[in-house]
This record gives structure tokens, sequence and C-alpha cells, in this order.
């Protein structure tokens, strides 16, 4: 069944809509819209600088009150499920990086940036991470915050006490392909047992697909999740898994966090903002850490957008307030602020990223993000890129924490895949 623009908007692609309705029911109070003087503007916590929209709302105090709002739970499917009501829809939306592809079918619902003059930025901003906010009709919904640039984060003195590189230009110049990778991750379990290389194989086979330029569903509408790309992915996270460098551990839990402390799992392939988390969540680790590439190409894991809503009353100030948040400047703070890495390439030379980091051990790491950021493989993102990728993302995990027979796992994606594609009209 093919879904038209206005069910997809209203069904949220893979049927969130429900999610969405409970969400607004046990969630905050749903902000009025704009009204004379009033803006309202809707984000999520750690999405944007709390020093920058403070400084909007003084910047532009004599000509609107901006209403900042943090909204809690599910942030898209509540923004999808207000603008599809009509009723209380913000005039600056933010738009996370993993849903901007589900908005883009949309792009009737916002201003298209370029009436409002968003070309004269262009040079501004990351190729690659503009891009992605432009709709196949090629008007533009989204400004770019921030991006996702994945390095390998590591512990210093545990690789040099595994015989490893440990210097950062010596890790990346050295576990430069999968092969040498894999191969450090052999050692490195040898010299200090019960140590890991990486917490699971979904860091392998994510990170592998990103640094690619394809997903799962290509422009026309074909399902492309079986091809090489994807295989290949797959192949280097069943190797990882056999060849024992990742854990059983579940990502994100205090196991994992016990273990991050303890050295026995000293590494990780991590995007820009997993620095921040480092800090918050193993802040005993502070001076262990260093950042280098990442093996082949950088991959990039997160950054969202700042959108117009046709709602808005007054699109070119709401476009005035936009750009002067994510101007280069503003972006530099973001990044001080919530770990948000800029988009603007300007921002990576400005004295504040320039500052030695002690929870790395003194290293400037923007020196090591900031070229990464550059060099991002430009890749078509579908609106159903999510629906398609996550029942292989599943089973790759199936492989990786249950042992699951591999070649089982792969049948069983496809099939779930195979009725998902039939469901939403995809080609299979």
């Amino acid at each position: 069944m093919r879904l038209s623009r206005r069910g997809l908007l209203r069904a949220g692609l893979a049927g969130t809509a429900a999610t969405a309705l409970g969400g607004l029911a046990s969630g905050c109070a749903v902000p009025t819209g704009s009204t004379g003087r009033n803006m309202v503007l809707w984000y999520w916590s750690g999405g944007l600088s709390d020093t920058v929209v403070k400084d909007a709302k003084a910047r532009y105090d004599r000509s609107v009150d901006l209403d900042a709002i943090q909204i809690g739970g599910y942030y898209r499917s509540k923004l999808i499920t207000t603008m599809a009501g009509n009723a209380h829809i913000p005039d600056i939306a933010g738009l996370k990086g993993e849903d901007m592809a589900s908005y883009l079918p949309n792009a009737d619902q916002f201003i298209d940036l370029r009436t409002l003059g968003a070309e004269k930025y262009k040079s501004q901003y990351l190729a690659w991470k503009w891009d992605q906010g432009i709709a196949d009709d090629g008007s533009m919904i989204g400004f770019p915050i921030d991006c996702g640039p994945v390095a390998h984060i590591y512990q210093y003195e545990v690789f040099r006490k595994a015989g490893l590189p440990y210097e950062p230009d010596d890790v990346s110049e050295q576990l430069d392909t999968w092969e040498k990778f894999f191969a450090a991750g052999e050692q490195l379990k040898k010299r200090i047992p019960g140590t890991y290389l990486l917490t699971d194989v979904n860091a392998v086979f994510e990170n592998a697909v990103q640094q690619g330029s394809e997903r799962y569903v290509d422009k026309d509408r074909n399902f492309i999740g079986d091809r090489e790309h994807v295989r290949n992915a797959w192949a280097l996270s069943v190797e990882a898994k056999r060849r024992g460098i990742v854990s059983s551990i579940v990502n994100g839990t205090p196991d994992q966090q016990s273990a991050m402390e303890g050295g026995k799992l000293p590494s990780q392939l991590g995007a820009s903002w997993a620095t921040g988390d480092l800090k918050t969540g193993v802040p005993k680790t502070k001076g262990r850490w260093r950042v280098a590439q990442m093996p082949v190409r950088p991959a990039n894991n997160g950054g969202s957008f700042l959108s117009i809503t046709k709602a808005c009353r007054e699109p070119e100030r709401a476009f005035e307030i936009i750009t002067w948040m994510l101007n280069a400047d503003n972006q530099a703070q973001g990044f001080v602020d919530a770990g948000l890495f800029p988009s603007t390439p300007a921002s990576y030379g400005l004295k504040k990223l320039q500052e030695p980091d002690p929870f790395f051990g003194g290293q400037v790491t923007m020196d090591v993000f900031g070229p990464a950021a550059q060099k991002i493989v430009v890749a078509y993102n579908s609106p159903f890129d999510v629906a398609l990728g996550q029942p292989i993302k599943d089973e790759i995990k199936n492989v990786g924490v249950l042992g699951k027979d591999p070649k089982k796992a792969w049948e069983d994606a496809m099939g779930k895949c195979r009725r998902i594609a039939k469901h939403l009209g995809v080609s299979f």
C-alpha cells in the first residue's frame, strides 16, 4: 500500500501516530502557536545550546517573544501529531537527524528555506550536511545544526600495555583498515584477558554501512538492503564476533559503564557527541582516553536541523533567528555547552574549540573530529530506511548477543524486510 503525503505525516511512517497520541496524553502540555509577538520554538533536551537559546531570546527581544520549549518523550511523534492536527504548531521546529528522511516527503508542511535566502549561506556549511535537509523536489526544509563524525575513542594506557600503538597519530595510521583494527582487538584480548575492543557487533555493522554512499532504500523506492554494501557490513560484524573482539554486554547498560571504568572495554567507535557521554557516564576515567581516526574512512552518526513550519506567521524573522543561532560562533558554543559538533567548518579553528581537553589527556579532539566531518560520504537517506534497516540491525544484534546462527539471522532479517517493504510499497 502506498501512503499519501498526508497519510505519511499522520501515520509517522511505521505506525507511530498511536505512540504519539499516547505521548501527548502523558507528556507536557502542548504550547500555543505564535500570536502577535510570540514565536514558539520546539526542540529537545540537548538539541541546542542553552547559552545560545538564552542569547537569542535577549537579542530579538525588541521584535519577538521567543518561547523556546524543550519537548520531552517521543519528540518526532509529538511534532508529527501536532502538525497533522493543524493546531498549536510551533513556528520553528527542531528535526532530529535520524528522523530527517521521514519529514522530507512532507516538505509542503514546512517553509522552503530557499525562498528566504538560504542559498547565500550554503558555502558556510558542510556540503553533505546541507544536502540532507533538501527534499527530492529541491525544497529545503532543514537548516543544519550539528553533525556526528565518528572516530576511534580508546584508552591510552590499556593500548600501551597491550603492545598496541597508543599515540593518536600512530593509532590512526596503523589501524586504518578493518583487518588491522580486528587484529588489534585480538592482540588486546590476548595480552589482557577479558578485554574487548568493542561492546557489540552493531558498532561494526552500523558504522560500516554509514561509511558508504548507500543505505537500505534508493531514490526509486527499491529495497537495496540485500546488496553488497550491507552484506559486506554484515560479514564484517560476523567476523568481529568470530574473532572474539566484541563483548556480549548490552550497549548503554551499567555493565558497560563498569567495564569501561575497569579498562575491560577500552575502545569504541563513537560519534563526537559520545565524548560528552563518557564525561558524564564514566567521570572517573578522566585523562585515560584519546581520539584517533576510525578505520577506512569516517562515518556519521547523528546531527539535527531547524525548520520553519507553514504555521509560522513571520517566516522572515524566524529565518533571521535560525541563521544567527546556527552561525559559526554559536555552533562552537553549542559544542562547548552540549557536545553538538558544528556543521560549520569555520568553527573548527576558533580558540574555544582548540583548547586541550583534560578528559582526553590534554588532546585537542577537534583536530581529529574536524577533518573527519569534512570527509563524510554523501548518501541518499530514504524515508523508509529506518523501517527497513531495523530488522537487519536487530538480527545482527541477535548474532552478537544471543549467538544466533548468522545464516539463519540473515534469512530472518530478509523475510521481515520483505513483509515491511510490501506494506510500505517498496519494491523488494
